[in-house]
């Protein structure tokens, strides 16, 4: 019987085989933790983090649905600054939903296409 977090890491690689960032077009990464969601967008061919964003960044108090969409808000912004305008979405073998969809419908309102 597998655990909750073994299954999502067996979902991650299975997910992580297919999909790799590139120059062009960098791997968005969600983490998420029971109370902090992170992003980064990463450049596989070369291993580098181009932007990343946190809730840590986020001081007022607010549900963590919203600090989700402002995190979303927040690496889209950082996105266009390191010029980066088009990703490949890896919700880390989460379920796209909740604080994780919360972050890709802002990161898509901030201006990054995937």
């Amino acid at each position: 019987m597998t655990t909750k977090v073994e299954r999502r890491i067996k979902i991650k690689y299975r997910v992580r085989n297919k999909i790799s960032g590139t120059t062009e077009r960098p791997r968005m990464s969600v983490f998420r933790s029971n109370k902090q969601i992170y992003v980064q967008i990463i450049d596989d061919t070369q291993g580098k983090t181009l932007a990343s964003a946190s809730s840590l960044a986020i001081t007022e108090k607010m549900p963590k649905a919203e600090q989700a969409a402002k995190v979303g808000e927040l690496i889209a912004q950082k996105a266009k600054e390191a010029g980066v305008s088009s990703v490949i979405f890896d919700r880390n073998g989460y379920l796209y939903h909740g604080r994780v969809k919360q972050v890709a419908d802002a990161a898509r309102n901030g201006g990054l296409k995937f």
